[in-house]
């Protein structure tokens, strides 16, 4: 279980590295590098545009990745988005600008973002089912916080990066080249996934379906038909954790750094100070899960986010670095309360025959409205109706949250085993 914790653990590490490493660079330079012919506002959403199409790439992803991990297994369809995610991190990095291939870049930024989009949607599944299937019934969701810690530690590590570049670089120097080191460095990332990943084992569970020939023939097609509701109202439940956490970190360091004139490498500071409330936050709340149940958890996550919707920007508009770190680590900690249980609480909605694909769809399509959107609009609603509006969207998208997840039942009990 120690080998199968650091393969789920860091397979999420460095996809939700490489997918954060875009929306760092979204908030801070890419408007410039690649839509410079824009205002500054249409620029910014230009940008965020380009960082929203990988969300509608993800349901499409975890389709593809899910069709074969229900089809052949969890193992290899792991590697093959590890790869793909990765392929396209470099090839971000290595793109040319608008001012040296004109149109043609952002037309190119936009496929390899998509393509990013393709590689996440299937990740995540399969990292979560091999943890939760290889686990002690007991202790799911002790073994499912370690995928759940991905974003976590690959946010800490994309803005690590971008704090040391921006603080060693001049202005022009990081926008020139500095901000495509991150991009590049996901190549040595990959090969360090790909050497654990090919270690591990299939999961028992699903190599107890293939051993009796059970395996489903087309995966999607019996989500919709044997579990329309549990793919929806997870798909709901997941919104409120997308919400806050993109707010949190993508939209918040633009919003910061422009209209509130707080310092680039101030912000990347503070983002890394928040990240560990999301870090407590998804520990705490999974491992509980094991005794005190998942659906308990969410719901009270859901709960605090609609609160802290109405603390956020009051918070974040006093510009003080203090009590910005509090406003952001208090949206992440929200986020990790919901997002730390729904690692085993997703899969365990499904049967095993179609675990892999109704997982990793619901968690994606919550992406798509909690996540893809929530940038542009927090974007327009704070130039047309200033910041307290941003807040009472976050609480709306809580409050989504809410009502979906007390329509789900508790899963701790349920026997993953029993039903292949």
């Amino acid at each position: 279980m120690g080998r199968i914790a650091v393969a789920s653990f860091i397979g999420t590490a460095i996809e939700f590295y490489d997918f954060y490493i875009y929306g760092t660079a979204a908030a801070l330079v890419l408007n410039g590098a690649f839509f410079p012919q824009l205002s500054p506002v249409n620029a910014t959403l230009a940008s965020f545009s380009t960082y929203a199409v990988a969300f509608v790439a993800r349901p499409l992803g975890s389709m593809i990745f899910g069709h074969f991990g229900d089809r052949v297994g969890r193992k290899s369809v792991l590697v093959a988005s590890l790869l793909l995610m990765g392929l396209s991190t470099v090839a971000v990095g290595l793109l040319p600008d608008y001012d040296t291939w004109g149109v043609w870049a952002p037309i190119t930024l936009v496929v390899l973002r998509f393509l990013q989009g393709i590689g996440l949607g299937g990740e995540w599944g399969g990292a979560a089912l091999l943890a939760v299937e290889h686990a002690p019934a007991k202790r799911r969701g002790l073994y499912a916080a370690f995928p759940q810690l991905g974003p976590s530690v690959g946010f800490f590590a994309a803005t690590g990066i971008f704090l040391i570049l921006s603080d060693s670089l001049d202005d022009a120097s990081f926008a020139s080249w500095g901000w495509r080191v991150p991009f590049l460095a996901s190549l040595i990332l990959v090969v360090v996934g790909l050497f654990v990943r090919l270690k591990i084992s299939e999961t028992p569970v699903f190599a107890d379906v293939m051993a009796k020939n059970e395996a489903s023939r087309a995966p999607f097609v019996q989500v919709l038909r044997r579990h329309p509701k549990e793919l929806l109202l997870g798909a709901g439940g997941m919104t409120a954790a997308y919400g806050l956490f993109y707010t949190a970190t993508t939209y918040c360091l633009s919003y910061a750094t422009g209209p509130l004139g707080i310092g680039r490498t101030t912000m990347l500071v503070v983002s890394l100070c928040a990240v560990l409330f999301l870090a407590l936050g998804t520990w705490l709340s999974a491992t509980r899960s094991d005794t005190g149940g998942r659906r308990k958890l969410v719901l009270l996550g859901a709960a605090a986010a609609v609160v802290w919707g109405f603390v956020l920007f009051p918070l974040m508009d006093t510009g003080t670095s203090v009590l910005v770190t509090l406003a952001l680590g208090g949206a992440l900690f929200c986020m990790g309360l919901i997002y730390g249980p729904m690692g085993a609480y997703l899969p365990e909605l499904f049967h095993t025959t179609v675990r892999y694909s109704g997982a990793s769809i619901a968690y994606n399509l919550g992406g798509v409205l909690g996540g893809a959107v929530t940038p542009l609009v927090a974007t327009r609603l704070q130039s047309s109706f200033g910041s307290a509006t941003v807040g009472w969207y976050l609480s709306v998208l809580g409050a989504i949250s809410l009502c979906c997840v007390l329509l789900l039942p508790e899963t701790r009990d349920r026997s993953l085993a029993a039903e292949a």
